[in-house]
């Protein structure tokens, strides 16, 4: 089964808390504190491979929580950090946040890895709290809550060349005489439910004297594709990866025209996305062995020449015209490739001078905002949410530093300007808490 889309949940792991101990000892009466810090909790990546095809391992299973880190321990020792988690995924695959659908990463070469949830920061313990007027210090921090969130993973299928055209038009006939790949071939619409891979060599790359590229046969469209129908929107997207598109038409089908299909194909591929219609194609009417094709192949040649493209005509069955449809595609190819070479090289430096380009500015970790939904004050921001978060709320000294740490932030004066009062709910992430407590 060709599993190409899902949806999972990711959590990273908890920081560990921090420790609240005070050496004691006979022969060291001023041993003090000695609490250490918890452990980083484990992180969740994904990471690109050869060795998968599709996303099938995550249709069963789909949630993933790496282990936290383990709380500090007296004589300042630390805790253990949580494991990391690796997600294997196929190369081509593209990872959203489900809930914005914000690229988050493009995983296109084997071994290419990316953080989604950082685990969470362990807690300080109490010997990081002393001072020369607080020796003896009972305030520890709580481990930072690792980052959470919904995933959404899509495949598309990398290959140089794709085959697209109507349902039977003889994709995966020319993928199997081009390269070893041995898709199912069949004698009816809708042969093709998944994407083929093949890859075809011309001369011996091997040897180095020689060129080998990837043909990805896509399953067959219909009209209405590019609005979900047939399989539609389900295949669509593999057609993105390819440099270049072989265009397949029927030429032996009696209830349709080969100009017609082409134009049809085309229409689809625009309403898609409007890239694809600007893809390089190279035009080819199959089944040139059935009398009714070699009737076609005059007039549609004109009109696919008078269109711009270039056109051949082939009998995949029979391995006609075949080996010329290669040669020009590897000549294609490499024409592709050295023109983006040339378009790479020709790029010149962005002048950065002020007013002539934009100047990215990343917010900071002490902006937040305050809203109130529902009754209750929200408040948003990295390192409040952070500070609230790790703060044992059990511990009068740290909801003192605490209070004293959002006056300084300008949360306290915020909140106040917004109408807060005594017994109202304020939210950071989250945790509630009552203001004026």
């Amino acid at each position: 089964m060709f599993y190409d889309h899902t949806k999972i949940y990711v959590k990273a792991g908890n920081g560990g808390d921090g420790s609240t101990h005070f050496r004691r000892e006979k022969f060291a009466p001023f041993g003090g504190p000695d609490g250490g810090d918890g452990g980083r909790g484990g992180s969740i990546y994904f990471e690109a491979t050869n060795g998968l095809n599709t996303l099938i391992d995550y249709r069963y299973k789909q949630q993933f929580k790496a282990d936290g880190g383990a709380p500090g321990v007296r004589q300042k020792m630390h805790g253990a950090k949580g494991d990391d988690i690796v997600l294997r995924v196929p190369c081509g695959t593209i990872i959203r946040d489900a809930e914005t659908d914000a690229l988050i990463a493009d995983l296109t070469e084997p071994g290419q890895q990316v953080m989604v949830a950082r685990g969470g920061r362990g807690g300080l313990g109490n010997v990081h709290f002393a001072t020369s007027t607080r020796q003896s210090p009972k305030e520890s921090q709580r481990g930072e809550p690792g980052e959470e969130r919904w995933l959404k993973l899509e495949l598309r299928v990398i290959a140089d060349v794709g085959l697209v055209g109507y349902p039977n038009a003889g994709k995966s006939t020319l993928l199997s005489v081009c390269s070893a790949a041995h898709p199912k071939i069949a004698n009816y619409p809708f042969t093709t439910l998944e994407p083929n891979l093949g890859v075809v060599e011309v001369g011996q790359p091997r040897g180095g004297d020689g060129y080998s590229f990837v043909m990805a046969d896509i399953p067959g469209l219909i009209e209405g594709a590019a609005q979900g129908v047939g399989l539609g929107h389900e295949f669509l997207r593999h057609i993105r990866r390819t440099r270049l598109l072989i265009h397949m038409v029927d030429g032996s089908a009696v209830e349709r025209d080969p100009w017609q299909d082409f134009e049809a194909i085309n229409k689809e591929l625009r309403e898609y996305d409007a890239e694809l219609a600007k893809r390089p194609q190279m035009v080819v009417l199959n089944k040139m062995d059935v009398p009714e094709a070699q009737e076609r192949w005059p007039e549609f040649k004109a009109k696919v020449e008078a269109a711009g493209y270039s056109a051949f005509a082939i009998s995949a069955a029979a391995h006609q015209g075949t080996d010329d449809l290669i040669a020009e595609t590897s000549r294609r190819l490499h024409e592709l490739a050295r023109e983006e070479a040339e378009r790479a090289a020709a790029q010149t430096v962005v002048d950065l001078r002020e007013g002539e380009s934009p100047i990215l500015r990343p917010m900071p970790d002490d902006a937040f905002t305050v809203s109130k939904e529902m009754g209750i004050y929200i408040v948003r921001g990295k390192r409040v949410e952070r500070l609230v978060g790790m703060t044992n709320q059990e511990s009068e000294e740290g909801m003192d530093r605490m209070q004293v740490q959002l006056e300084k932030l300008g949360v306290t004066k915020a909140l106040e300007e917004a109408g807060v009062q005594v017994g109202d709910t304020v939210r950071f992430g989250k945790v509630e808490l009552y203001w004026g407590e």
